[in-house]
């Protein structure tokens, strides 16, 4: 099969293609039951002339004996009239002909049947078409009762069916017309209400462009009931990949503020002049970080919340470590730094979402103090409870929330790229923990987190 054959068709090419199947097929089925009933009115029609026929024939029947005697002119002046299509007969019981009218000299004597003698019930009338003859046939049994005697004999009236057909064939031939004019106004129908019907599909296509050239990011067209669901998945859809995509922007962004401790740590060494023994063991262990950094960085940019682990994490040790650390990033800078830490506080998640979250917030206290830090954990009705303070100039009320998104400052003299707290503070929302800024005893800023918690056993 070629591949333009399988291309489907359209819905609007399917729903016409069959309506011009189908449509024509009820078309005809209505014609023929219109013909038929109309060729039955027809044919009843003839019927009942018939036995007006005959009602005539009795009327003008005389009984002399046994004979039977009618007058040479009747009523009906067809059966004087040769070729005039009405034809009179009356046969004896036996089948032996009595009287025929004028009119059916042209008529085969056998055209007639005899009746079987079952079927001589007196009123009991017969009606039949004979379509080699062109005439319809109407027989009707009698008993004449004369002087004591039953008299029986078999009136027969012939009609020729020309005018049936006449009729049928002028019939015929509008209903042809009224039918075709009936399908072709049925399709044209059909065409604008699929058109209407399917504009809801065109105008989803319509804003699915859009969204593909980049002026709208969901689909807010009014849509009906049976396309909401589509759309409704679709907008889902759109904003879990953009969601995706600004997770790999934000991983990204994320990275390169992470590294940048490590690199800071090993660019201070070297400025410390250190010797190269310890100068390779710190570049060993800060590249074993930046490692560390880049896989962990990768692993959050394809997991959309954070995962409570069954066992603790340890807090106090890795506060400490983190707090060496940044001593030597900040060596030229040097911060009395205070600790009170709860021995078996615990994180109920990955350690180093943990070490991201608080190198960050530990990063800016030891920035932007004055050369005093306090750093606070413990376990609080079950939950993990971290503060972070420092004497710097602290956060205004107004600019507590504002810090927290991706990418804003409040100053623009330190380097930095303003990504830190946004990153603590997605950490902190996987989580579904807390993170709130207020001021410090020590009359900075204080950064509060509360996260999943448990103790931890003093062996770990």
């Amino acid at each position: 099969m070629s591949p333009e054959a399988a291309v489907p068709l359209s819905l609007r090419a399917r729903l016409l293609r069959a309506s011009a199947v189908i449509l024509p097929l009820v078309i005809i089925v209505a014609g023929v039951a219109l013909l038929k009933a109309f060729h039955g009115s027809l044919e009843n029609a003839e019927a009942s002339q018939a036995r007006l026929h005959v009602y005539l024939l009795l009327g003008a029947v005389e009984v002399d004996g046994n004979q039977l005697k009618l007058p040479n002119t009747l009523l009906e002046p067809g059966f004087s009239r040769d070729g005039s299509g009405v034809y009179g007969f009356i046969h004896a019981a036996d089948g032996s002909l009595l009287w025929r009218s004028r009119s059916s000299q042209s008529i085969a004597p056998d055209v007639v049947q005899r009746l079987p003698s079952s079927l001589l019930q007196p009123g009991q009338a017969l009606f039949s078409h004979l379509p080699q003859q062109g005439l319809y046939l109407f027989q009707y049994p009698v008993i004449w009762e004369a002087d004591g005697t039953d008299i029986r004999f078999l009136v027969s009236v012939l009609r020729s069916d020309s005018h049936v057909v006449s009729e049928m064939k002028a019939f015929s031939l509008q209903l042809l017309g009224w039918l075709s004019g009936v399908g072709l106004v049925a399709l044209l129908a059909q065409y604008f209400i699929m058109r209407w019907g399917l504009r809801p599909l065109d105008l989803l296509a319509a804003d699915l462009q859009r969204i593909e050239a980049g002026r709208t990011d969901h689909l807010d067209g009014r849509y009906p009931e049976e396309v909401q669901g589509v759309t409704q998945s679709l907008n889902r859809l759109i904003e879990s990949e953009r969601r995706q995509r600004e997770r790999y922007r934000n991983t990204l962004a994320d990275l390169a503020h992470s590294l940048k401790t490590p690199l800071a740590v090993i660019r201070g060494a070297g400025d410390d002049c250190a010797d190269q023994h310890s100068y390779r063991r710190l570049v060993e262990e800060q590249t074993q970080r930046m490692q560390q950094i880049v896989q962990y960085q990768l692993s959050r940019a394809v997991k959309s919340e954070g995962r409570v682990l069954a066992q603790a994490v340890a807090v106090a040790p890795l506060l400490e470590r983190l707090v060496r650390v940044m001593e030597k990033v900040y060596a030229a800078h040097p911060a009395e730094v205070s600790l009170s830490l709860q021995p078996d506080a615990g994180f109920a998640g990955d350690e180093r979402d943990l070490m991201e979250l608080l190198g960050n917030l530990l990063d800016n206290a030891f920035k932007y103090g004055n050369g005093r830090v306090a750093v606070e954990a413990g376990l609080e009705a079950g939950q993990l409870v971290i503060s972070i303070s420092d004497n710097g100039e602290g956060v205004a009320p107004a600019q507590r929330q504002v810090i927290l998104q991706r990418g804003a400052r409040l100053d623009s003299q330190t380097p930095g790229q303003g990504i830190g707290l946004a990153v603590a503070l997605d950490i902190v929302s996987s989580y579904d923990g807390a993170l709130e800024v207020s001021s410090s005893t020590l009359g900075g800023a204080c950064f509060r987190v509360e996260l999943p918690g448990g103790p931890v056993s003093q062996d770990a």
